[in-house]
């Protein structure tokens, strides 16, 4: 429900919504999941999302029923196969272009930074256009004193990545570039403590948001996200393969605790030789998690996949007799929501708010504590062990997810929020006339005017994406 004294439901009258996704890959960290499937379900309620994005544009499952799409093109500076490309002298259009590519030369990641001051550019020509604005977690200075009701996604700190990964650092240049790569929490928080309504998705990033980015708790307000229950079900026509374990991991991210499962894996197999592990993520070059398969002697027992589609990912999650998040920090955490949402026994840490997701130990999960790989092979042992134990926890799983997780719920909370954010940052009109159309694909590049705010601050160092969710590159 709303806020006392908000004084509107969210089904008091459809809005025109603008939700900027800096990067909106749906393979590839959980913006470009929680885009997709936001603007779906805010358009099956009956509000108008126009997603206006950069480079990986996301997937939209809408499109043409409520749902558009505006390119606003970033230089692409990491895209594949050429990531930190140096552009050609033709390529650049403006100050933004420089200043992306000369961050990036630096060291530093520039692209929530620059985006926002695109974003900001396109629509102070397109004010007309919409009743709310909808930030996914860019926190640019650019979206400071839009003069438009904003409410901005913050999945979770990014100051928490920062730590983990200097933590797991193994020479000081090493620190150093992390230092650089991260510098955008300068950025951040000042952005964040200005922010009239902020929105995550579970009571521990809450309290991480609060303190580490030190916005007020009365301006943070808490939507869990979910799982797809249409598309992640059972099935039980998919043979269950024995011995199977899958996770979602990116290998080179230390608070994903990757290495701690294919550690526990070796020890599982003293007992279950037939265990083995499909990660959904790409096979690391070298690094921790590379170094553990090869000194554990892994190397046929570990298989990564990579780019596969939604349909290969559920049917890969149901043949599988154990689901595991062995993160040592979560947001959320998509994957746990989603394995269980398919009916598939779950092994997770209790790191962050991966319980809030995944439920109690013995009733909906095996939890175990994060990093520490022989509790975590303790406990897929058990499931391994028990086939009964796996029925009841997948059971049990699905009835949680089902009760808590959809999208539908978080769309008509997040709905409230719009409603919420118009009313007490300052209403505009109605909707009546039909925005313009030409913010629909296909619309020039940046927008509307080359100007931009003078008083915008630009000496901070912009920061490096979140790469969280259910799919990993």
């Amino acid at each position: 429900m709303l806020a006392k004294g908000a004084g509107v439901t969210a089904e008091a009258r459809p809005l025109r919504v603008a939700l900027l996704s800096y990067k909106g890959n749906p393979y590839c960290g959980g913006q470009g999941v929680y885009v997709r499937h936001l603007s779906r379900e805010l358009a099956a309620l009956g509000h108008r999302v126009e997603v206006i994005a950069a480079q990986p544009y996301p997937v939209l499952d809408a499109l043409g029923e409520g749902v558009t799409l505006t390119e606003l093109p970033s230089l692409d500076l990491y895209r594949q196969p050429d990531p930190f490309r140096t552009p050609r002298r033709g390529e650049y259009r403006d100050w933004i272009d420089a200043l992306e590519v000369a961050t990036m030369w630096t060291g530093g990641f520039p692209e929530p930074l620059t985006f926002s001051l695109r974003a900001r550019r396109h629509l102070a020509a397109r004010r007309a256009d919409f009743d709310v604005v909808h930030d996914n977690q860019t926190l640019g200075y650019g979206l400071l004193d839009l003069g438009m009701p904003l409410v901005t996604t913050v999945h979770h700190p990014i100051t928490v990545d920062r730590r983990l990964d200097l933590a797991a650092a193994p020479t000081w240049r090493r620190r150093a570039s992390i230092r650089r790569w991260y510098g955008f929490t300068r950025m951040q928080k000042r952005v964040a403590r200005r922010l009239p309504s902020v929105l995550t998705v579970s009571g521990s990033s809450s309290a991480e948001i609060s303190a580490d980015l030190g916005v007020p708790p009365a301006r943070i307000h808490t939507v869990p996200i979910g799982a797809d229950t249409r598309l992640f079900s059972p099935d039980p026509a998919v043979p269950e393969v024995p011995g199977r374990i899958v996770t979602t991991s990116s290998a080179d991210v230390p608070l994903k605790g990757l290495v701690f499962l294919v550690e526990a894996l070796a020890k599982v197999r003293v007992q279950h030789p037939e265990a083995h592990l499909v990660v959904v993520g790409k096979r690391p070059d070298g690094g921790p998690v590379a170094d553990a398969v090869e000194s554990f002697g892994l190397q046929e027992a570990v298989k990564f996949v990579k780019g596969i589609s939604d349909a290969e990912l559920v049917d890969l999650i149901r043949s599988a007799q154990v689901a595991c998040v062995p993160s040592l920090y979560e947001g959320f955490s998509l994957p746990a929501a989603e394995a269980m949402a398919t009916g598939t026994a779950l092994v997770a840490t209790t790191g962050g708010a991966v319980p809030e997701v995944a439920g109690p130990d013995g009733e909906t999960c095996l939890a175990v504590p994060p990093g520490d790989a022989g509790a975590l092979a303790a406990a897929l042992d058990r499931a391994l062990t028990d086939p009964g134990l796996r029925r009841r926890l997948a059971a049990a799983g699905r009835a949680r997810v089902l009760a808590h997780f959809t999208w539908t719920r978080a769309a008509v909370r997040t709905a409230e929020l719009y409603h919420e954010a118009i009313a007490t940052q300052g209403a505009k009109s109605p909707v009546g006339e039909r925005g313009s159309d030409a913010g629909r694909r296909g619309r020039p590049t940046a927008g509307g005017p080359a100007g931009h705010d003078s008083n915008t601050p630009f000496g901070a160092e912009p920061e490096r994406a979140a790469a969280h969710g259910s799919r990993t590159c």
